[in-house]
């Protein structure tokens, strides 16, 4: 008997603030990565599937970005210009004012 299956791992990149296209307001985004690994024996082996997302930590909103998409939104957390500017996607980016 082989028992085998599939397991779906969620983990937080970043913390972004983000202009929401669902909501419209500039509120905390999380950055998050979905890892879906092919297990046997209750075993987790190879990842078989793996996509990002950012939700709207206001309404709840979450949307797919692409890997190269989410890259960069890591990379602006990292280099602190994530807390003034971001955008949603479809949305044109206001200037930043201080």
């Amino acid at each position: 008997m082989i028992i085998f299956g599939t397991k779906r791992y969620v983990y937080q990149l970043a913390i972004l603030t983000l202009v929401c296209g669902s909501c419209g307001n500039p509120s905390a985004h999380t950055l998050k990565r979905y890892v879906t690994k092919f297990s046997l024996f209750f075993v987790p082996l190879f990842p078989i599937s793996t996509k990002y997302a950012t939700q709207c930590t206001f309404c709840g909103l979450e949307q797919k970005v692409t890997k190269e998409q989410a890259e960069q939104l890591q990379a602006q957390a990292a280099s602190g210009q994530g807390g003034h500017s971001g955008q949603a996607y479809g949305q044109p980016q206001q200037p930043y004012q201080p």
